[in-house]
């Protein structure tokens, strides 16, 4: 079992109660101007986690990192996540990163560490990948983790007085 796996689930179970604190009616306010809300925050975060889980599965049998990206802004607003319970959303996103958690775990390392030289990690990543150099699903796993803590640094230290 790899320590940054087990970093991750502590992360989303840590996570979860910390945002439960936050009230319903604070979690659908923007978080700055022109910012999304708590919710759609988390919302987008669900998002990104069923279009990795798709990545993390299907690279398992592929020689290459190549995926479709998605509209972020467009997948938020017709989710309509600001009028979802607050308790539904963080419940999901634990669920499904718990579960992402678990596929990760069960992914060999030879499989996790192969280097593929076809990838769209350039468009689609957090921290992108120069598509001239090679990336791994091991990269990819990671920085879906990082931009998850990004935007969940968005929404500690947004409310971390309240």
């Amino acid at each position: 079992m790899e320590q940054w796996i087990d970093n991750f689930r502590q992360l989303v179970c840590d996570s979860a109660p910390r945002l439960l604190s936050l009230s319903e009616e604070i979690t659908a306010l923007p978080l700055g101007p022109g910012k999304w809300s708590c919710k759609e925050t988390i919302g987008h975060l669900i998002d990104s986690a069923t279009n990795n889980h798709q990545r993390f599965v299907r690279a398992q049998f592929t020689n290459d990192l190549v995926f479709q990206g998605y509209d972020q802004e467009q997948w938020v607003i017709s989710q309509h996540y600001n009028d979802e319970p607050w308790e539904h959303l963080v419940s999901l996103w634990k669920l499904y990163n718990l579960h992402l958690a678990h596929i990760m775990d069960g992914v060999s390392p030879a499989i996790r560490d192969q280097l593929r030289t076809e990838h769209t990690l350039d468009q689609i990543a957090f921290h992108t990948v120069e598509a001239s150099a090679p990336a791994s699903l091991d990269y990819l796993m990671r920085d879906y983790i990082d931009h998850l803590k990004n935007h969940l640094d968005q929404i500690f230290t947004r409310f971390q007085s309240e």
